[in-house]
């Protein structure tokens, strides 16, 4: 394995982690809403939750963006970041595709994305797992995985429909806002 990989990163500065948890909560407030509006039309494929769609992985992007520039000045490696930000572009552009196939298609190329991201936040999660609200990223990352599997299988089944794609973002969402609080707690322990 690489040596720059596996290295823990170094402990974060109070700005550092104020801004890692800015991030988290405004991942977690972006989930909350994209799935109750993906909710609402959930069994069609229409221009609103194409755009959701669509909108979910770009925006998933811009937060991997905005942390892999905090991490790269301050927290070592960022691999895991990049390799992110390409899964998440190719995906946005995957269900652009795959939305003129249908529901299925959509669900097999979220639930390829959804284990692909998952095990990247697992990774970024355990190497940074020396600091305060990465365990609910580990453990988010590991349900990512079992639930992109579960929506390629959904994708067989003649019920199909994107009902479970607002679950799963609404709990990643949650995932977030406690590795948001953790971080908080951490901060006012240390004095921050």
């Amino acid at each position: 394995m690489d040596s720059s990989i596996a290295t823990p990163a170094p402990a974060l500065t109070a700005s550092d982690t104020t801004a890692l948890r800015r991030l988290y909560l405004l991942r977690f407030a972006f989930a909350a809403v994209w799935a109750a509006l993906l909710l609402a039309s959930a069994h069609t494929l229409n221009p609103l939750s194409t755009t959701l769609l669509v909108i979910y992985p770009a925006f998933d992007v811009a937060c991997a963006v905005v942390d892999a520039r905090s991490a790269k000045a301050k927290r070592g490696p960022v691999r895991g970041l990049y390799t992110n930000i390409v899964f998440s572009s190719l995906t946005a552009a995957g269900l652009v595709a795959a939305a003129a196939s249908g529901i299925p298609a959509v669900l097999r190329v979220w639930g390829a994305w959804a284990v692909t991201a998952g095990l990247v936040q697992l990774i970024v999660g355990v190497l940074r797992r020396g600091m305060a609200g990465q365990w609910p990223m580990i453990a988010s990352g590991g349900i990512s995985t079992l639930a992109g599997a579960s929506f390629m299988v959904q994708a067989g089944k003649s019920d199909a429909s994107l009902s479970s794609l607002a679950g799963y973002a609404f709990l990643g969402g949650v995932f977030f806002l406690v590795s948001a609080l953790r971080l908080g707690q951490a901060a006012k322990a240390s004095g921050n």
